[in-house]
């Protein structure tokens, strides 16, 4: 099992309130800011293996960026989209936290409940 990731962005109130609740829970994660460090090309990939809607639930339509784009997504290869998320990092949905297994998008407790609880009693097995 992977360590716990944390794709954020400073600015994100979904973002601080994830953070924010991780840290209240006394768990550990690996932050890495969205737009600075933009994910690979694994990392995506990684990433849309873990989604249960693909691409739909990583992409933030709602965003201006994606609004701005002139073209349609779902017309796109994954490596072009992939390529294109890479280019323009703000078209993903923020937060976003993986364990390697599960996949946890935008701010919810129930999901980070599953994805940290999982986290913990692997950390408790092997001690």
């Amino acid at each position: 099992m992977e360590e716990l990731r944390f794709y954020s962005y400073p600015s994100c109130t979904s973002c601080r309130r994830t953070k924010s609740w991780l840290k209240s829970q006394g768990i550990d994660f690996n932050e890495q800011h969205l737009f600075r460090e933009t994910p690979t090309v694994e990392d995506l990939r990684k990433i849309l293996s873990l989604t249960t809607y693909g691409i739909d639930e990583i992409l933030a339509k709602r965003s201006k960026e994606f609004k701005s784009l002139d073209m349609d997504v779902e017309d796109l290869s994954l490596n072009e989209f992939i390529d294109l998320v890479i280019e323009k990092p703000k078209l993903l949905r923020r937060p976003i936290l993986t364990d390697g297994e599960r996949l946890v998008v935008g701010y919810d407790v129930e999901g980070l409940r599953g994805i940290t609880n999982q986290k913990l009693e692997y950390a408790a097995s092997i001690s």
